[in-house]
């Protein structure tokens, strides 16, 4: 068994520190005892806060609650919000897909209360996912679903769904229909520079082979992505490859490769990433490998690194799965076969819920050797049929599907080659006058090319010379601005704050109640100033709490309603950053206040693993961007995009005249 002692003293002394334990139960307390439908929905949302990542049985418990109490509440955004974060922890550690996909249904009973394509699509998503273990077929009609309610600005959540649908495909043995869905993420990630999602596309393809036992092919395709991991500098993903290509050798029956490529994964695993799973899988593997050549002290090893993690293998069944093996395999070697027979029926267990045919077959074959070690003939053959039986079905299986991918490459090839003949007549009619015109039109371009060349050359490095100088100055400019918003905000604070309080004092004692009331008012023009020029609270606060500040003052003191939806983007940027992107959001706000004349609007921070996105939309009378952009007189977009060039951000406005505003920031981390 694992140890997990020092994982628990380090979550014990983090949770008693925060306050998560007094909290969790502090809020539960909540929950059994108010009356208040809206408080006891909020005390839900900070128990699931707080058990996410720490308590699977308390997180899909809550969750349920939360989503019945939120439709209750007709808060059906909020109910689909969580419907699909509790999609994963009920389908995969609660084994029970089935219930999931009925929560997301009663959601969707109400679809015509989400106006966000992001959560609509996404529901028939994570709905697709959970149909995944129970019906492929309805699991390629919500992966069409999502795809057609995700809008065109939905770019990775539309690629997310091919790379699905593509892997959906694959399973059922429609490979052409599944090599177009997984090329087209593919395709879809690397344009938007998702390199890491990229590469489970890639996946995806190669998985298709490989579980098809075309292992040359899957081998020629892996070998590409090697490369292509390289060249992109992916090294952290090479392990991984490393140790799936050891995996097709050993069901190739070509153990030495096998062994090169487990050493040759150990080696380049990075150690900096939490891929706990290829670790375990790298090390069970070798134990088996040394065990079958008596090599028991190299088995021991690597038994010893697995033994010594911390790390619960509860909430990981793969990883659950490749410890009992490489385990029950050294009991076997060492002559324990009591304790490996208890931990290969827990392997064949835990090989049943995944549904993996290949652990199956091969933990009843395992099974079948320690029945023979201790004597029970009987259960050695039961087992030893049972696997042969699985086996059978794997080989018809492959059998039909090598059958589909082979008749699906003839007619792929069929129709290349009628279409080629029918365009080889047209082609050579023409050819014959192509050639003439070509030439006439080639020896002139190339004149033309020659001298425009050039200029176009000398005049690109003007240009970026000037842009260049122009950035520079900008940036230098706004960091100047700032100091100088800073150096003026505490003078106000010190020197003219400080002696209107003073002079406040004095009148307080005459008893002039008029002139008190102006000096009170005129102190807090001058703390609002001061606050405006330079945010105190992002040190105070810190910056997401600073931005909410702002936000509740503008929603407390102006007609303007505004509601938020606010990622923690603490202690991810310099302080510098910080200062950039609350002046972004700042300015945003105060430019809807100015000039949207709007009613409503909405701020949004989203964190990713490489980006953090902003989004701040307003219902006002909108704008012509190119109009207001190439006014001299308007300095506002001006100075949005020089603070996002700085960030080295990218920023996107989408606003027409009467229809809105909706301004993206995209910063990366």
């Amino acid at each position: 068994m694992l140890k997990k002692t020092v994982t628990f003293l380090f979550i014990f002394v983090l949770l008693s520190i925060s306050g998560y334990g007094q909290n969790i139960s502090h809020y539960e307390k909540i929950v059994n005892t108010t009356d208040s439908k809206a408080k006891k929905l909020t005390a839900l949302d900070s128990l699931l806060k707080r058990t996410f990542s720490t308590d699977t049985d308390a997180f899909i418990k809550y969750s349920i609650q939360y989503i019945a109490l939120a439709q209750d509440l007709d808060s059906i955004e909020s109910a689909a919000k969580k419907a699909m974060n509790l999609q994963y922890p009920l389908t995969t550690y609660a084994n029970d897909p089935l219930n999931a996909i009925t929560i997301i249904n009663s959601v969707l009973a109400r679809k015509y209360k989400i106006e966000d394509s992001l959560l609509l699509g996404g529901l028939y998503l994570k709905r697709g996912s959970a149909n995944t273990k129970v019906d492929l077929k309805k699991a390629i009609e919500d992966y069409n679903m999502a795809l057609e309610n995700f809008s065109s600005k939905d770019t990775l959540n539309i690629a997310d769904a091919y790379l699905f649908r593509g892997q959906a495909h694959s399973q059922m043995g429609k490979f052409a229909l599944a090599g177009e869905d997984l090329t087209r993420a593919y395709t879809m990630y690397e344009d938007k520079k998702e390199y890491s999602f990229m590469v489970y596309a890639q996946q995806g393809i190669i998985s298709m082979f490989s579980m098809n036992g075309f292992y040359e092919k899957a081998k020629e395709e892996r070998e590409v992505l090697i490369n292509k991991m390289k060249s992109l500098k992916l090294d952290k993903f090479l392990s991984n490859e490393y140790y799936n290509q050891a995996l097709d050798y050993k069901k190739m029956g070509n153990r030495d490769l096998e062994y090169n490529l487990l050493l040759l994964a150990e080696k380049t695993f990075d150690h900096t990433i939490a891929n706990k799973s290829t670790y375990i899988g790298i090390h069970s593997r070798l134990i088996e490998y040394y065990c079958e050549h008596n090599q028991t002290a190299e088995a021991k090893k690597h038994l010893d690194l697995l033994e010594a993690l911390d790390y619960d293998l509860s909430g990981n069944p793969a990883a659950q799965l490749n410890y009992l093996g490489g385990k029950a395999k050294y009991l076997q070697t060492i002559g324990n076969y009591e304790k490996a027979v208890e931990l290969a029926q827990k392997k064949l267990d835990v090989a049943k819920s995944l549904g993996v045919e290949d652990e199956i077959m091969g933990t009843y074959y395992f099974l079948s050797e320690l029945y023979f070690d201790v004597g029970d003939y009987k259960k050695s053959v039961e087992n030893s049929k049972a696997s042969s039986a699985v086996k059978d079905s794997i080989y018809n299986r492959s059998t039909a599907n090598a059958l589909a991918y082979y008749q699906t490459l003839y007619e792929t090839e069929k129709k290349g080659k009628e279409l080629v003949e029918k365009n080889t007549s047209i082609s050579l009619l023409e050819k014959d006058n192509e050639i003439f015109k070509k030439a006439m039109l080639f020896g002139g371009i190339a004149i033309l090319l020659g001298f425009g060349l050039i200029l176009l050359y000398r005049n690109q490095r003007h240009l970026k010379s000037n842009k260049v100088l122009q950035e520079k100055f900008s940036q230098e400019l706004l960091i100047s601005q700032e100091s100088e918003r800073r150096r003026i905000s505490k003078d106000l604070h010190d020197g003219i704050g400080q002696q209107l309080l003073v002079i406040k004092n004095k009148l307080m004692n005459s008893g002039d109640e008029d002139t008190k009331q102006m000096v009170d008012h005129t102190i807090e023009e001058v703390r609002t100033i001061s606050r405006d020029l330079h945010p105190f609270q992002l040190q105070e606060l810190g910056i997401t709490k600073a931005i909410e500040y702002t936000i509740n003052l503008i929603d407390e003191n102006t007609t303007l309603f505004i509601s938020a939806e606010i990622d923690n983007i603490d202690n991810i940027f310099s302080k510098e950053d910080e200062v950039n992107i609350y002046r972004i959001i700042q300015e945003s706000l105060s430019n809807i206040l100015k000039h949207a004349n709007a009613e409503a609007g909405k701020v949004s921070i989203k964190k990713f693993t490489n980006n953090i996105l902003i989004s701040i939309r307003d219902n006002g009378v909108g704008f012509d961007f190119s109009e207001k952009y190439q006014d001299v007189k308007s300095l506002g977009l001006k100075t949005l995009l020089e603070r996002t060039k700085f960030l080295k951000g990218q920023m996107k406005v989408i606003s027409k005249k009467d229809s809105g505003t909706v301004l993206e920031f995209q910063f990366p981390l």
